[in-house]
């Protein structure tokens, strides 16, 4: 097997662009990877395109890929389409790791284009929603409601539906359990937000900005119960690229490649309460394969589409003990200037959630940390790193779930 190495990264800022299209971002991201690993289209060997929502949103469906990269150069170059919700980048990313180490080609590209914001904002919402069981979608809504199998669905059950994301009732059923479980607070998760635009404030790419106060996210307005609206990931467009190479190719090319030390996918489980679920079962081949432990992590991005999302991966992934992720969060370990940074970039809550693109984009910051690209928010020293991204949810487990390790 091939070592596989990361030569080029990019990514478009996220936001709301309403002329925007997957199209052009993907054309955006593409061409700054492409130049960042010293590249042409012609290099490339393989590609694989992911993108979540088109089909919902745009109606464009079967050959996005093929579509989005019209324009770039790579038509002629197999084109794989990658769909698997909100890990659909990262999926495309663990397939063109695949496909170099296994020596089928040299140089591969992963690729996430996301135009998720649309004039009726219950069409975005639809979109989301779709990725969960639609077979036992009452038997999910019952669950997030804190109700039995067999009790019925109240009348305005659907009502909220319109309103905001569905996931979102998932997030905060999972925040009461856990809040029950380790003793958090809204206020920690408040905290969890305010650190998350601070480091976002720090980053160009990044969809908000502009730091928040605890108390600015208390009284935002409640989305589902105990979660806020700052405590939740917003609607956004954007893309982002990995260029994904033969290690022995990146040193031709003059570059210092980023290593990657372990690429895992898995798919959730119908676990018992007390059996590890996704993000415990993914971290631990990624630290077996890579031959590392948690306390070896300098900087991690994780999947924190809900604040207390990010609390509950700190315990999943091994940084603490169950039930401490509040105390970790507390003593600073997580923040810019601590022993294990998390989601330098803004995270899915202020850099943003173009569903499709998120995977990549998380790897990107990880690439641009490891060599040293971040500016302000660069995490001194970084060496080693994890990307957590998750998708879909089947139960109380999160359907597909991507963990990566890079080092350098």
């Amino acid at each position: 097997m091939n070592d596989v190495a990361i030569a080029g990264t990019a990514m478009t800022r996220f936001g709301k662009f309403p002329a925007a299209t997957i199209r052009t971002l993907a054309e955006e991201a593409v061409r700054g990877a492409l130049a960042d690993a010293r590249m042409s289209a012609a290099d490339v060997g393989m590609v694989f395109f992911s993108n979540a929502v088109a089909g919902v949103i745009t109606g464009q469906e079967m050959i996005r890929g093929q579509v989005a990269l019209r324009h770039t150069g790579l038509l002629g170059k197999p084109i794989v389409n990658v769909e698997n919700a909100c890990a659909s980048a990262s999926t495309a990313f663990h397939l063109a790791v695949g496909a170099v180490a296994s020596g089928s080609v040299d140089v591969a590209l992963a690729v996430g284009s996301e135009k998720l914001t649309h004039p009726d904002k219950t069409r975005s919402f639809a979109a989301i929603g779709t990725a969960v069981d639609l077979f036992q979608i009452d038997e999910l809504k019952r669950w997030t409601r804190g109700e039995s199998a067999g009790s019925p669905l109240p009348m305005e059950a659907e009502d909220d539906d319109s309103k905001r994301s569905f996931f979102m009732d998932v997030y905060a059923a999972n925040t009461r359990a856990y809040m029950k479980a380790s003793g958090a607070t809204v206020e920690d998760f408040a905290e969890v937000a305010v650190k998350s635009h601070a480091h976002a404030a720090l980053n160009p790419h990044a969809q908000y900005r502009s730091p928040v106060t605890v108390e600015q996210v208390l009284a935002s307005r409640t989305v589902a119960h105990p979660l806020t609206l700052l405590m939740c990931s917003p609607i956004g467009d954007g893309a982002a690229a990995v260029v994904v190479c033969s290690a022995d190719r990146a040193r031709r090319n003059g570059l210092d490649p980023v290593r990657v030390r372990a690429s895992v996918l898995v798919s959730g489980t119908d676990h018992a309460p007390d059996e590890p679920g996704s993000v415990e079962r993914a971290s631990a081949l990624a630290y077996e394969r890579a031959g590392i432990g948690p306390e070896d992590l300098d900087v991690l991005e994780v999947h924190d589409a809900a604040a207390p999302a990010e609390l509950m991966t700190y315990e999943e992934l091994g940084l603490c003990p169950a039930g401490s992720g509040p105390a970790l969060l507390r003593s600073g370990a997580t923040c810019l200037g601590g022993r294990h940074v998390v989601n330098p970039s803004g995270g899915l809550l202020a850099k943003g959630h173009p569903i499709g693109a998120t995977g990549c984009a998380q790897l990107v910051e990880l690439a641009d940390q490891l060599r040293g690209r971040c500016g302000g928010r660069q995490v001194a020293g970084a060496r080693t790193a994890l990307a957590e991204n998750g998708g879909g949810f089947l139960a109380t487990d999160t359907a597909a779930m991507a963990v990566t390790v890079l080092s350098v």
